[in-house]
């Protein structure tokens, strides 16, 4: 056992209450997206610290009357473990609501480290992504049979933090299937140029998502190759996620999980089907 788990579990047998920090998943923003887990994890915190820039206000209509409300918006992180030590001295509880799914591009790990640090309890509820969102508003399936089978979530570098070797928007391009790009519509012709040289075709469709489930929700659809104007012409360097990939546009495609002549564990394949299936799959 880890000695934050040690300090946890002397705490417990002494009856003090332990102190906990529950990691809420808010979505991209509308309300009406949050789990009933993440809802009750808000209802039950002495305090709340939320982004006013990125969660809806709506989300705090789940909070105590009597709860803290804190804007981390305006606040460094330092200031935020300062909360975190307050929870593991007096036993308290905090809900930190991150904007999407806390395992993206949250800075949940360094605060979870201290948590851990400081003897108290964690939890993560997970979020709905603006990716899924987007894909959702647009009524596009991310991963069609025979286009993609994978997505690559991802942003541009030259940003406030260095992207590692081998992660640069290029070297990903080259794969040429779904990608979503998130924090590079303030740098869109840099981001059309990494696409272009790995390999995106200039009419690559593309969906360009602002401000995805608020209610100045702003949704284009273009190509590669008019990306960057249409960046430019709705003024987007912020909030703005974009869907990339040949899978965007397809149709005419079958997946074969649920064609006639597959079989798994709890149905028969028709036998002429099973054949045709194979036949098709042949070289």
């Amino acid at each position: 056992m880890s000695t934050s788990g040690q300090a946890a579990e002397t705490d417990r047998n002494e009856g003090q209450r332990v102190g906990k920090v529950t990691f809420v998943g808010a979505g991209p923003g509308a309300a009406d997206l949050l789990t009933f887990r993440a809802a009750r994890a808000i209802a039950a915190a002495d305090t709340v610290i939320w982004a006013a820039s990125l969660v809806q206000a709506e989300v705090l209509e789940h909070a105590r009357a009597d709860a803290e409300i804190l804007d981390s918006s305006l606040i460094a992180m330092e200031d935020v473990l300062a909360v975190y030590q307050r929870a593991a001295a007096e036993g308290r509880t905090v809900a930190r609501i991150h904007s999407g799914d806390p395992s993206l591009w949250g800075a949940v790990q360094e605060q979870l480290d201290r948590c851990r640090e400081l003897g108290l309890d964690t939890e993560i509820v997970p979020g709905v992504s603006s990716f899924s969102a987007v894909a959702a508003i647009a009524q596009r399936e991310l991963t069609i049979p025979e286009v993609a089978q994978s997505v690559i979530l991802t942003r541009l570098g030259g940003g406030k933090t260095p992207m590692p070797p081998g992660e640069e928007v290029r070297d990903f391009a080259r794969h040429g299937t779904t990608m979503a790009l998130f924090l590079s519509a303030a740098r869109a012709k840099q981001l059309v140029e990494e696409l272009t040289e790995g390999g995106y075709p200039a009419d690559t469709p593309v969906v360009i998502a602002y401000q995805a489930t608020w209610p100045d929700e702003l949704v284009l659809y273009g190509t590669l190759e008019t990306l960057e104007a249409q960046v430019k012409e709705h003024k987007l360097w912020k909030h703005t996620l974009f869907l990339v990939g040949p899978a965007l546009s397809a149709t005419g495609t079958r997946s074969h999980l649920y064609h006639p002549g597959h079989f798994h564990g709890f149905r028969r394949a028709d036998p002429d089907a099973r054949r045709a299936l194979r036949a098709a799959a042949k070289p």
